[in-house]
């Protein structure tokens, strides 16, 4: 007997209304202008706002790096303090501030760089910075305003007998601009600086990829700031400086000829004051002297004397293929600052106690145009370790010997010799705690053979080992995947000094192993004899019926004899 099915009714049977079709005229009246303010409110995740503990550390960087660049630029030794307060009633949010001895900011400036997204002073020059985009310090404001409903509040006074002030300020959203209120203050104690508070929510931990360990990173890349750290629970960290010595000044470039692509300089051709197009390539460009400026005009068959906004379409594609076609001397290096092999041997020195110190600058290289170095450090091997432990081996010890071990590994940033190497990764002094599987230096420090320095290395992961392994990258523009500016795009040019810096610093890590292997079985070998010698003489004395003093006598020659033998 066949099932009987009851038929199926169309969700859109004859008798269903047909749905109503919206005319262009209708979906034009939807459409409206979207601020970059109310973009990234609704997309905070590509800013590094994605999570409350990610979300704390992220405001704690955005501050620190603009105090930084500030205090470095106006030559002054930066004494920078970080303060992070639960705020009373309202478990999960927490008061951050940050207060330099910098230069200070002006009065009618402050609403603009705390209250309007990619609002700054460094997107549009060459010229090495932490800050790129003018966006950070404003979204960690907007973050909190999002999540505590409260606005940014700052403190500046911008020199010893300029007057203080202090601020409060919102972001609109909807329009990208700030909303401020200002009022004269008595800042006692303080000639110059800037101070800033948000509310905001977030989570604080310890640990790794904290707050902490951000703080102390920083302190490894930047050995001549002194920097204070007072946590939610109101113990103070002090990193002190381990050098007087402020980071060279580095000097405004303009941009090289090979890293403009087409659109670009159609619109410098259009935008130039220069009256023909052989002072255009001059002035607007560094490396192009009178020389080579005729060469590639005459390359591009484009008269020296044409004007700049008269060149057509076709002839600006004709002056790219030109400008691509002649050798052009890559651009001045004067407009980075790396830390130095002395700066990171001090840096590592200052806050990671270990056996052996390495480092290595690379010459200054260009990718797209633009300049940029890398630099590598190592630091290697507990003191009063044993090989075994230093050599990767098995550890045995106890549960709570192993725990304490583990919590010190987070403190420390040196890693147990049980486990992956740590690795820490900066772009212009500041360090990339997040996205690292992600970034161009975690994949170039895996693909290079460690083994052959002898270490460790599991298929497609880092080396193990006790080893710190410090890599920074010093560019004008650093070619970060996203805008929360956690990992470096995979650049050709990059990846190949990466690795050229790693090999360098290995071998004389091999070296510097390979010593103490030797040592080892030398102290090995030595212990050897003094451990079974005596047992040796009493066997002696036993079987030839020797005096004691007799024995001692043979033992001496014996362990001479053994000693030279083991010498040849």
């Amino acid at each position: 007997m066949g099932v009987q099915r009851s038929p199926v009714k169309n969700p859109r049977s004859a008798t269903a209304p047909a749905p109503a079709r919206v005319t262009a005229e209708q979906m034009a009246k939807k459409q409206r202008e979207i601020s970059v303010s109310e973009f990234f409110t609704k997309n905070r995740h590509l800013l590094g706002f994605d999570s409350p503990r990610k979300a704390l550390l992220t405001a704690v960087k955005e501050a620190v790096d603009n105090a930084l660049d500030a205090c470095e630029e106006a030559g002054i030794h930066p004494d920078i303090r970080v303060e992070l307060r639960p705020v009373a009633g309202h478990e999960g949010v927490y008061t951050m501030a940050v207060e330099d001895n910098g230069p200070g900011i002006v009065k009618a400036q402050v609403p603009n760089i705390f209250g309007k997204l990619l609002y700054g002073s460094k997107f549009h020059r060459l010229r090495q910075s932490r800050g790129q985009q003018g966006i950070g310090i404003s979204a960690a404001g907007m973050y909190g305003q999002l999540t505590t409903g409260r606005p940014v509040r700052i403190r500046s006074k911008a020199g010893p007998r300029a007057k203080s002030y202090e601020f409060t300020v919102r972001i609109d959203t909807s329009k990208n601009q700030p909303v401020s209120t200002e009022e004269e203050i008595d800042w006692e104690g303080k000639t110059q600086g800037t101070r800033v508070e948000i509310d905001l929510e977030g989570e604080f931990r310890r640990g790794q990829r904290s707050v902490g360990e951000f703080l102390k990173l920083v302190a490894v890349a930047n050995p001549h700031v002194r920097l204070t750290f007072v946590d939610p629970e109101g113990e103070t960290t002090i990193y002190e400086p381990g050098t007087d010595e402020l980071p060279a000044e580095t000097a405004e470039i303009k941009p090289h000829p090979h890293g403009v692509e087409l659109g670009i300089l159609q619109k410098m051709l259009q935008e130039t004051g220069e009256r023909t197009v052989a002072l255009f390539l001059q002035r607007e460009f560094s490396r192009v002297g009178p020389k080579v400026a005729k060469e590639i005009c005459d390359t591009a068959k484009i008269s020296e004397r044409s004007r700049p906004k008269s060149i057509a379409r076709d002839a600006t594609i004709a002056l790219k293929k030109a400008i691509d076609a002649t050798r052009i001397m890559a651009p001045p290096a004067s407009c980075i600052a790396p830390i130095g092999e002395d700066g990171i041997v001090q840096g590592l020195r200052k806050e990671v106690e270990a056996d052996f110190y390495v480092s290595r600058t690379r010459g200054p290289v260009v990718y797209r145009g633009h300049p940029f170095q890398v630099e590598v450090g190592i630091a290697y091997g507990r003191p009063g370790d044993t090989l075994e432990q230093s050599d990767a081996g098995k550890i045995f010890e106890d549960e709570a010997k192993k725990k304490r071990r583990k919590q010190l590994a987070e403190e420390d940033l040196l890693a147990e010799a049980d486990q992956p190497a740590r690795l820490i990764r900066f772009a212009n002094r500041v360090p990339l705690l997040f996205q690292q599987s992600a970034c161009a230096i975690t994949k170039a420090v895996i693909a290079t053979n460690w083994r052959g320095y002898g270490l460790q290395q599991p298929r497609g992961a880092l080396p193990v080992g006790p080893m710190v392994i410090f890599v920074h990258i010093a560019s004008v523009w650093v070619p970060f995947t996203s805008e929360s500016k956690e990992a470096i795009a995979h650049y050709d040019e990059i990846v190949r000094e990466l690795r050229l810096a790693l090999q360098e610093c290995g071998r004389k890590l091999g070296t510097h192993i390979r010593k103490g292997r030797k040592l080892a079985s030398e102290y090995k070998k030595r212990e050897y004899i003094s451990k079974y010698i005596p047992h040796i003489g009493i066997a002696l004395q036993e079987i030839l019926g020797l005096d004691d003093k007799k024995r001692d006598q043979c033992v001496a020659k014996l362990t001479d004899v053994l000693e030279r033998s083991r010498k040849l």
